[in-house]
């Protein structure tokens, strides 16, 4: 599953050696998102892992940009008492400049970004709903 968004780089952490065979390096994003003439303002903490960890060295704090990232999770049971628990990470790809990923109409992008709709057919005819005598099987 492949995710983007885009914000403010506000924190970079240095790298840390997990165990022998794993390494990861964190990184902090602030992501701002108007909704209805009000800013609302969150935090997301990412990851990069292996040999991505070097990715974020060509950023400054402050620099806005573009993340690719997936959605890795994992649930382990708590030994002390039983439950089980679960850890989600946000695992960066790609990062790039945001200027340099920006459309060229210069138009902001918006914090989150889902994947696009696809394209109706060349020719399709897209203004007008389909027939009522339609024969439609779905139950909605």
């Amino acid at each position: 599953m492949n995710l983007e968004v885009t914000g403010k780089l506000l924190v970079k952490y240095d790298g840390v050696q997990v165990s022998e065979k794993f390494k990861k390096r964190e990184f902090v994003l602030e992501l701002s998102e108007e909704i209805n003439g009000n800013v609302y303002t969150n935090f997301a903490k990412l990851q990069l892992v292996q040999n991505k960890c070097d990715l974020i060295d060509r950023f400054n704090e402050g620099d806005v940009v573009k993340v690719n990232f997936n959605i890795k999770g994992n649930s382990y049971v708590d030994k002390r008492d039983g439950t089980t628990k679960y850890i989600t990470n946000l695992d960066a790809w790609r990062i790039e400049n945001f200027v340099e990923a920006a459309p060229a109409n210069n138009n902001p992008a918006p914090a989150y970004n889902p994947a696009p709709a696809a394209a109706p057919a060349q020719g399709a005819n897209t203004s007008a709903p389909p027939a009522a005598d339609t024969n439609d099987d779905l139950p909605f």
